[in-house]
């Protein structure tokens, strides 16, 4: 195969009953774009890593396989380290963000530094978007970055980008996006925001946002905020500076 133009990175855990399917619908999406997938498996406890081996064999991917849990933010860590295409699209494989909207992404990667998608008809439980709607809330006082949904999994962003912050990112245990937008927001590059078709789930229930858990994330997700605003202060300053004396 050529050198990928791009690679896809998927965070997965317990998805052995959907994964095939969902992999194989974003590859055919993405025929037009030279591209590799990075499977960052995640201590799955079925049947999901021989179905990732399987596809290995006739689908271009690097197999990141893990027998420990490691959680979702360090998964995704994980797998930008193993990048080495010009891009890297970073989608859930849980199949609710629509692979049809690539091509956008994809037609306007130079209009930002990092393309993100914002999930306008969200299919997620009311509890799930109202939680998310408040913490929306206090993130964007903290950093004050001009998109509407950060937390989406659909993103688009270059190599040099991803290597330049990844080894900062992971305070945030589940919540990876939030942090990565602001983080990248306050170094001063820019974000762009493109509407992305949201569906329900291809099969099962999510493995991490469970109702019982909900409030012990979001009470680490506030703890984590504050010292990301902490770290990124003085980043911020430095960015601001160096645009005063251009």
């Amino acid at each position: 195969m050529d050198r990928p133009q791009l690679q896809v990175l998927l965070p997965i855990h317990n998805e052995a009953e959907s994964i095939e399917e969902t992999v194989r619908e974003i590859h055919r999406t993405l025929s037009a774009v030279t591209h590799e997938f990075i499977f960052c498996e995640d201590g799955s406890k079925d049947n999901t890593k021989a179905v990732l081996r399987k596809l290995a064999e006739d689908i271009p991917a690097k197999l990141l396989l893990s027998d420990a849990r490691k959680g979702y933010s360090r998964a995704v860590r994980d797998g930008m380290l193993a990048c080495d295409a010009p891009y890297l699209l970073c989608l859930d494989s849980d199949g609710q963000c629509d692979p049809a909207d690539f091509l956008k992404f994809w037609k306007a990667r130079e209009a930002a530094d990092v393309l993100i998608g914002w999930r306008v008809n969200r299919a997620d439980s009311l509890l799930r978007r109202l939680m998310s709607g408040f913490f929306y809330l206090c993130w964007k006082t903290m950093f004050r970055v001009p998109v509407h949904d950060p937390s989406c999994p659909f993103v688009l962003t270059p190599l040099a980008i991803v290597r330049t912050v990844v080894q900062e990112l992971g305070e945030m245990e589940q919540g990876f996006w939030w942090e990565y937008v602001a983080r990248i927001h306050r170094r001063g590059w820019s974000v762009h925001e493109l509407p992305v078709n949201h569906r329900e789930r291809a099969a099962g229930v999510t493995q991490v946002y469970r109702l019982a858990k909900l409030p012990g994330i979001g009470y680490r997700h506030f703890r984590a905020l504050f010292r990301i605003q902490r770290q990124t202060r003085l980043q911020g300053e430095v960015v601001f500076s160096e645009a005063r004396t251009r």
